[in-house]
């Protein structure tokens, strides 16, 4: 039987999917037109502006970092330029440690390089470059180069590297630089400057590397880069170039301090010296030091260990933040005190029997028997202690500190370092609030004044804050802030900027006061019975000084044996001088830890560094650094050592210094 079809139906079936079709087609093209008219007109800009972003590139041109130099031009902190190997771990295809093996054989890789990549990379942003090696040879670019299509996401740089010429010297004052690490990344994007340190891999981190930051980073540039789709630079397009940090000039004279810190030798201690008319600081040495190159590419495990864990504490910066008692040194201050006061007079004198007596405790001199009549120039120039006893005792803990305060003794000298420490000047007031967990502890009691009069007890003061006051004494009262950036230097023009102002204050001091001090001052270098007449014999100039030896822990009642005595529990030698005395050129205080007196040690020290200040004489080929500490002879007579700032029981005795 044939099958009739139905044409009608089939048409109209037709029909219908066509018109779906021609539908369906036309719905397309008007979503493509939207979609067009959207991204070609309502959309234009904003997508234009991503095309030229991806087209074009801003890249950062580092700016050069400013120099440091010294008061004479000689360079103490300067940039080169080489090749560092550095890995993006964000853009690694393959294992790190694989990646590292493999680059191993084209490039020399130490397991110290890989500790300190390690290292870098938990500091670092996964998205940032960690160097993996520094300083490349050419050969080792080429050969990286050759084979580079191997390692995506390892690339050659070239980078600028902070180099310190002078190594150890100077190293606590120009401190160092190193990589920027996730906390100080953290304060520079939440700060204002934020945009200046995009390509930027190092900040200073201690000394002057770090409080003259923003002075010395300078201005970042950038380079409009055009770019293939592929990511390659076709050509540049236009150039904002960096502007370089400023230079530092420091007040520093580098010579002097070399010949300080080889006349410590092998001692542990500091030394600041001054100019006082302008408080410009001349040598600013702590020793021992330490290499600031080690840090520039990330200080190796090892390296760090043994800084960390040194007992010398070479990290430490001693002018700045140790803190001591300044032993004798502090006697001139007491004797102007007594004389602004109107307590003693220069002429008036005490028999010395040799110690002092304070409700039944017996407080030792250093010299058995006494010093026979003493005056108060003799009480400095042979540094007798019952004169200061019977005069602290007189005085009171509060007329002596407020008579120091002035003078900087407890106070900040505000030098541009950071972390200065404030040190204790001592008084009823701090006392309490010192001990106001222990009432029992915060009364101040007669003894605590007898030890503050002769520099021990709760005295402890920063080298710093000692050579800023021997400076404003030399300068007659007159303030001066010391510093060690003399002036900024604007590279590009040469012009130069102070950095301090002329003066910061003046003590209100009697001048026939002054001079009375200064010649007792004077007459412990040149005088014959002078604490400090030996080390300076035959000086070619007139120097005004003080010795002072400080005990650096209370023997609680033992007697005190030097040679018995570990050798970093011994005491401290200290010496304040200035010269000329007539007309102060530079002021000096320094602190050789547990050397014993003050004469022997730190005073030739302090001769060294004013010869060659003031008479451009260096140390002789036959002139030896100080040896290492050795056992002292014993000392003639018996010391007993006190428990700074405790009370008293009869029959107690309690010894003086030996200068």
């Amino acid at each position: 039987m044939t099958e009739i079809k139905d044409s009608d139906r089939e048409i109209h079936l037709f029909r219908m999917r066509l018109t779906a079709i021609v539908v369906f087609v036309f719905i397309c093209f008007g979503v493509l037109v939207a979609r067009f008219v959207w991204l070609q007109v309502v959309k234009h800009s904003q997508y234009m502006a991503q095309a030229e972003d991806n087209r074009i590139a801003l890249v950062p041109i580092v700016p050069n970092r400013g120099l440091i130099v010294d008061r004479n031009g000689v360079v103490l902190a300067s940039n080169y330029s080489a090749y560092t190997l550095e890995i993006t771990p964000s853009k690694l295809e393959a294992n790190l440690d694989s990646v590292i093996d493999e680059l191993s054989k084209l490039v020399t890789i130490e397991p110290k390089d890989r500790k300190r990549f390690k290292r870098l990379m938990e500091e670092s942003k996964n998205f940032s470059s960690v160097p993996i090696r520094t300083r490349l040879t050419d050969e080792e670019v080429a050969r990286f180069t050759a084979q580079r299509f191997r390692f995506p996401g390892v690339d050659v740089q070239a980078r600028l590297f902070r180099q310190y010429p002078l190594g150890e010297v100077a190293s606590h004052v120009l401190g160092y630089i190193g990589r920027i690490n996730q906390a100080e990344a953290k304060v520079i994007e939440a700060g204002d400057d934020a945009a200046n340190y995009t390509g930027t891999d190092h900040i200073g981190k201690e000394g002057l590397e770090k409080s003259y930051e923003r002075q010395l980073h300078g201005q970042t540039g950038y380079e409009e880069v055009e770019r293939s789709a592929g990511g390659r630079a076709i050509r540049t397009l236009s150039r904002t170039a960096p502007t370089p940090g400023n230079n530092l000039i420091l007040s520093i004279d580098i010579e002097l301090q070399k010949v300080v810190e080889q006349a410590f030798g092998d001692y542990r201690g500091a030394l600041v010296a001054i100019e006082p008319s302008t408080g410009d600081v001349l040598a600013y040495v702590s020793r021992p030091g330490f290499d600031p190159n080690l840090f520039v590419d990330g200080i190796d495990a090892q390296s760090w260990t043994e800084l960390n864990t040194s007992l010398d504490k070479p990290l430490m910066n001693r002018p700045l933040s140790g803190t001591y008692p300044p032993g004798s040194t502090f006697k001139p201050y007491m004797a102007l005190a007594a004389l602004e006061y109107g307590l003693r007079r220069p002429e008036y004198g005490i028999s010395d029997p040799g110690f002092f007596m304070l409700g039944g405790h017996r407080f030792n001199d250093d010299k058995k028997g006494g010093h026979g009549f003493i005056d108060m120039y003799r009480s400095i120039a042979m540094s007798c202690d019952t004169y200061y006893y019977q005069l602290g005792n007189e005085m009171g803990i509060d007329r002596i500190h407020d008579f120091m305060q002035p003078f900087g003794f407890g106070e900040k000298t505000g030098i541009d370092l950071e972390h200065e420490k404030t040190g204790v000047l001592p008084s009823q007031q701090w006392k309490r609030e010192r001990f106001k967990r222990n009432r029992a502890a915060q009364k101040w009691v007669g003894g605590d004044t007898i030890s503050i009069s002769i520099g021990n007890g709760f005295n402890s003061y920063t080298p710093l804050q000692m050579a800023h006051a021997v400076a404003t004494l030399a300068n007659d009262g007159v303030i001066m802030k010391p510093h060690l950036v003399k002036m900024l230097e604007d590279p590009s023009n040469h012009g130069r900027t102070p950095t301090v102002a002329k003066e910061s204050g003046r003590i209100a001091l009697k001048q026939q006061n002054i001079d009375v001090i200064k010649r007792a001052m004077v007459g412990v270098t040149s005088d014959q019975s002078g604490t400090a007449f030996i080390p300076f014999r035959n000086v070619q100039y007139t120097v005004a000084g003080k010795t002072g030896t400080a005990q650096v822990v209370g023997l609680k009642g033992q007697k005190y044996n030097a040679a018995a005595t570990p050798e970093r529990l011994r005491d401290n030698a200290l010496f304040i001088a200035f010269a000329p005395a007539d007309h102060p050129r530079i002021a000096i205080a320094l602190v050789v830890e547990n050397a014993g007196f003050g004469a022997a040690v730190a005073a030739p020290i302090a001769r060294k560094a004013l010869d060659y200040y003031l008479l451009g004489k260096r140390p002789g080929d036959a002139d030896k650094p100080a040896p290492k500490p050795a056992d002292p002879v014993p000392a003639d007579e018996d010391q007993v050592a006190p428990t700074a700032g405790a009370d008293f029981r009869p029959g107690g005795e309690t010894p003086g210094n030996k200068d």
